[in-house]
């Protein structure tokens, strides 16, 4: 459904993993064998929750969330997600535990993290917890790339493909983690994408995809795969890709970094919020860059909740 100035009117359907984080900031390097002092905080993240969360935070009207959970942590998640702005539809997984995430944060460099990841049920989505009604006054469904890399999750991200494409509902994706991303290979993340609009990728999972050392020249090769390609560079911006060429590149929001865990969740969520509400993709880069740049400035990968 297409609005004024080219608006998709309708919801953001988000699919993706919802995961506790524990974050560990700590100054120096660790000190292997013994102690190292650390501020330690648990809270709600998850690639997909974040960017669920951020698309509502920067003004998407309607934000729904697809993911899986344990029992240990469901009602939490829920309310969490609720008391952001987000729709949640979270299945408890009978078996498995809520997918737990410990950030490492260095506070001594740019505040840059480090994963140890446990993904739980949230890589435990299959084609049984889809429903066609999902779509139901949808405009844009996106896909947290953490789904790829299990067989039944890869299995309900066909089934949610075919879906859209039957509704004409363009479909976005974050690969989501250049580690994990290696394993699958290459060749296979590019046959799963297939169908793909939109590709959000960070710098590093850019060149992983294309061989290429340079961020803009990897976003361009990777657009002539997925029409269009905004891949996340940090500290040095964006670079918007299209037909195989970059169309702009985004300069970076200044910002003093304090955890840069969801920075680049963020940044997606608000180029959605964006799309949806008519911006071109070189401008919803730049509402994606000023999310990401207020996101770093606080710990946690969530936006700042009033109050």
């Amino acid at each position: 459904m297409t609005g004024p100035q080219g608006s998709r009117t309708g919801a953001l359907l988000v699919v993706g993993d919802v995961i506790t984080d524990v974050v560990a900031r700590h100054r120096g390097p660790l000190a292997s064998g013994t102690d190292t002092a650390a501020a330690i905080r648990t809270v709600p993240g998850g690639a997909g929750a974040n960017v669920a969360c951020w698309a509502a935070h920067r003004g998407c009207p309607e934000v729904r969330l697809l993911g899986r959970v344990g029992a240990d942590s469901a009602d939490w998640h829920e309310r969490e997600l609720a008391a952001c702005g987000v729709r949640p539809r979270l299945v408890v997984d009978p078996e498995a535990t809520t997918g737990t995430v410990i950030c490492l944060v260095d506070a001594d460099d740019a505040a840059e993290r480090t994963f140890l990841t446990d993904s739980g049920a949230a890589v435990r989505l299959e084609p049984d917890d889809w429903s066609d009604a999902l779509l139901d006054g949808v405009a844009r469904l996106h896909l947290s790339g953490y789904l790829l890399f299990s067989e039944s999750s890869r299995a309900l991200v066909a089934v949610a493909l075919k879906a859209s494409r039957a509704r004409d509902v363009p479909v976005s994706l974050d690969p989501a983690s250049a580690g994990f991303l290696a394993r699958l290979g290459v060749d296979r993340f590019l046959e799963l994408v297939e169908g793909v609009d939109l590709l959000l990728p960070s710098r590093d999972e850019a060149c992983l995809l294309t061989g290429l050392h340079d961020a803009a020249d990897a976003a361009a090769k990777l657009s002539r795969h997925v029409p269009l390609v905004i891949a996340k560079q940090g500290r040095d911006g964006a670079s918007v890709a299209r037909s195989g060429a970059v169309s702009a590149h985004i300069p970076a929001v200044p910002a003093n970094p304090t955890d840069t865990t969801g920075a680049g969740d963020a940044f997606t969520g608000a180029v959605l919020a964006a799309l949806l509400a008519g911006a071109e993709p070189e401008e919803a880069a730049r509402e994606g860059c000023r999310a990401g740049a207020e996101a770093v400035e606080q710990v946690g990968g969530r936006p700042r909740r009033p109050g």
